[in-house]
């Protein structure tokens, strides 16, 4: 497949997510314009991101939703089971696990781990949290896919390199730290006070 640029990967899920919702609402096609009206992306960028993987519409005709549906999942390698760890069982790594849409999707939460002694063995959506230390033995053990990290900055990296040595190549980073990992792994990272200062930019700037 060609190289696929970044702000249409980055638009897949969405597509994804608007299809999905209208397959629930029973809508069976749809034109691009109409879909362009409900995801505030124009007809023509939503085309052209289409076409970089076949393109699927046809003139007159519309969009099939559930095949699309489909179809975009498969890009997404949502066709696809992936074994995840929480690393860090506070407020976020509760909330993640706690998140049902991940199973919907093949994303399977195997385990979490937690320095707090106080934290072993507790049930979080049916999985047991362990302590850190157990972590390695796990790795040696399970298949594990994605780690999300929801720790202190402070120890994240350590973390990540320790996990690499074990085989986990993706991480889904909420530590407020860049990882640096060999080039192989993946890293997609969810720093929120980016996110939220993006916002009072815009915020401040529509004030003026």
């Amino acid at each position: 497949m060609e190289n696929i640029p970044n702000a249409v990967v980055k638009r897949l899920p969405m597509y994804y997510r608007h299809l999905g919702e209208l397959k629930e609402s029973g809508v069976e096609r749809i034109s691009s314009g109409e879909l362009s009206e409900r995801m505030n992306v124009t007809a023509s960028q939503i085309r052209q991101d289409l076409n970089h993987f076949g393109g699927f519409g046809q003139q007159g005709y519309g969009y099939n939703v559930e095949s699309l549906h489909t179809i975009i999942g498969n890009i997404l390698g949502l066709n696809k089971k992936y074994h995840v760890i929480i690393v860090g069982a506070g407020n976020l790594g509760r909330a993640l696990a706690n998140y049902t849409n991940f199973e919907k999707s093949g994303f399977v939460i195997t385990g979490i781990f937690d320095i707090n002694p106080d934290l072993k063995g507790e049930i979080i959506r049916n999985v047991s949290v362990s302590h850190i230390d157990e972590l390695e033995t796990f790795l040696k053990r399970n298949k594990v896919d994605i780690a999300a990290l929801t720790v202190p900055k402070a120890v994240a990296a350590g973390l990540a390199d320790r996990m690499v040595k074990f085989g986990v190549n993706a991480f889904w980073n909420f530590a407020h730290v860049d990882l640096k990992v060999p080039e192989h792994v993946i890293v997609e990272s969810v720093h929120l006070s980016d996110s939220l200062m993006r916002l009072s930019y815009s915020l401040s700037n529509l004030e003026k």
